[in-house]
């Protein structure tokens, strides 16, 4: 499969080339040697591969995965990036999504939360605070609009979650902003969570909130998107990376 190069896939890519860099991320390939899985066009409109899903493994990390979607005749060019943190520990998932779907560009960008933010305000500022500048900036570039998302989809993501669509001037200054959330992000990663902001959360209470939550965020009564490529690249595949995304442990 040729990636188009539009500025969805530029976006993605200097974000996993940051994480790569930073966590000596290593590829765990399939059994072929390439991705861990290779997506096959179910769609009339698009023949053979039309995407893959990668793992890797690193440095303080628990796993990252990605998957790119492409279907130039749709117009549609989709990345997909999840970097988790242990479930056994209060450190944010880190995600960054960005998609050319016609003349549209849009993206999402957030930190995760592991605890509820409604009753732990030590761990939500030890979290978010850090980023409250970059998320007003975020807010002030011109050319955004409100995306397309539920409130259940906001619900279970964090007030800092920045999610719009752009026009092509706009989305050329996503790349610093994502930048700095993962910036923020590695330094939180590489701290651990103090105490204070744990207010006596478990291991065994995170990995099991974790379980929950993750089941949440990947379920396609909440996440349209996956019955959106079920056409495309068919239920075994979606079924297959829901899998992969909601695993809490190797």
């Amino acid at each position: 499969m040729t990636v188009p190069n539009t500025p969805a896939h530029g976006l993605f890519l200097s974000a996993l080339d940051k994480l790569t860099k930073e966590l000596d991320l290593i590829e765990i390939s399939g059994a072929d040697g390439g991705p861990h899985l290779t997506l096959i066009s179910h769609a009339p409109f698009h023949q053979g591969s039309c995407g893959s899903v990668r793992i890797f493994h690193g440095n303080d990390v628990f796993r990252v995965i990605t998957c790119s979607i492409s279907a130039p005749a749709i117009g549609l060019d989709s990345h997909m990036l999840f970097a988790f943190a242990s479930s056994e520990t209060a450190v944010p998932h880190f995600t960054v999504d960005s998609v050319k779907a016609g003349d549209h560009l849009a993206f999402h960008l957030d930190l995760i939360p592991r605890l509820d933010l409604g009753t732990h305000l030590s761990y939500m500022d030890w979290v978010y605070a850090g980023l409250n500048d970059a998320f007003d900036a975020g807010q002030k570039i011109d050319g955004l609009t409100p995306a397309q998302i539920s409130p259940r989809q906001r619900a279970v993501m964090s007030p800092w979650m920045l999610v719009n669509r752009a026009d092509e001037a706009a989305f050329g200054q996503i790349t610093p902003l994502v930048h700095t959330y993962i910036d923020h992000w590695l330094g939180l990663l590489r701290a651990g969570a103090p105490e204070s902001a744990l207010e006596g959360a478990t291991p065994a209470l995170l990995v099991e909130r974790d379980k929950r939550n993750k089941a949440i965020i990947f379920d396609p009564d909440v996440d349209k998107v996956w019955n959106q490529i079920r056409g495309l690249v068919g239920t075994d595949a979606v079924e297959a990376i829901r899998g992969l995304l909601t695993t809490t442990s190797k």
